[in-house]
């Protein structure tokens, strides 16, 4: 079955507006296990905007679900994950002047780099899984320095879509559906994410060679009308009925 990760940041992105300790991403955390999330997403950013190294702390203590620790390449997010060896940890771009994730890392532009910085966490008992694009260098770079996972960025198709450039849209699909299919068969597990709805979850649901999806802002964010709890419910019915 296609697996559903929850990422929880933006309800620590809500907690921090106004300083106070609510609403609890913990809390949130647990309430998407008993929706049918599979796992749970936190991005512990080097700003420290939305979730904290309290969050981290907490979540490792009190979660049943695995927990994909999202981070930078940098010394400090290493040593934060050797400290709790979370069951994945994911690498993603990042810049501080970024309002969301840009784009995926340059594996194949700095694979030597990578392949050192991911190696005490492979050592450790971590998945490795790298945020990248459907290019196919990339995707053959992140099997080259021993990953686990990939996952591939939705964004650009999510963003043509809302857009109304169908054709564009249409060729960024084939675009991640080669994809897939080629990390699938250099033995790499394939994961995708970024700006996932319910009008969007349904043909990347329906790759096949994708095992899990990640979705986390526009779950909170139907969390208002809908409660998390209805929210995750929906996302997974229509994650299910893209599968045969």
């Amino acid at each position: 079955m296609l697996r559903l990760g929850v990422n929880i940041d933006h309800v620590a992105t809500i907690r921090n507006a106004r300083g106070s300790p609510w609403p609890d991403p913990l809390r949130a955390a647990l309430l998407a296990e008993a929706a049918g999330a599979d796992g749970i997403t936190a991005h512990l950013r080097e700003d420290r905007r939305h979730i904290s190294d309290a969050d981290i702390d907490a979540l490792m203590a009190g979660l049943t679900l695995p927990l994909n620790f999202e981070m930078a390449a940098t010394p400090e997010m290493q040593a934060i994950a050797l400290r709790h060896r979370p069951h994945a940890v994911c690498i993603v771009p990042e810049k501080r002047e970024e309002r969301t994730t840009e784009g995926g890392l340059d594996v194949a532009g700095n694979a030597d780099a990578l392949a050192a910085y991911i190696a005490p966490l492979r050592e450790a008992g971590c998945r490795v899984s790298l945020f990248i694009g459907h290019q196919p260098d990339q995707i053959r770079a992140s099997a080259r320095i021993g990953a686990a996972v990939v996952e591939l960025h939705t964004g650009a198709y999510c963003d043509l879509d809302t857009e109304g450039r169908h054709a564009e849209r249409d060729a960024e699909l084939d675009a991640l559906r080669e994809g897939a299919a080629l990390a699938h068969s250099l033995g790499l597990e394939v994961h995708a994410g970024h700006g996932l709805t319910f009008d969007t979850v349904g043909p990347i649901a329906a790759i096949p060679q994708i095992a899990e999806l990640n979705i986390g802002h526009f779950l909170i964010s139907e969390s208002v009308f809908m409660g998390l709890d209805g929210a995750i419910r929906e996302m997974r019915a229509r994650m299910d009925a893209a599968r045969p």
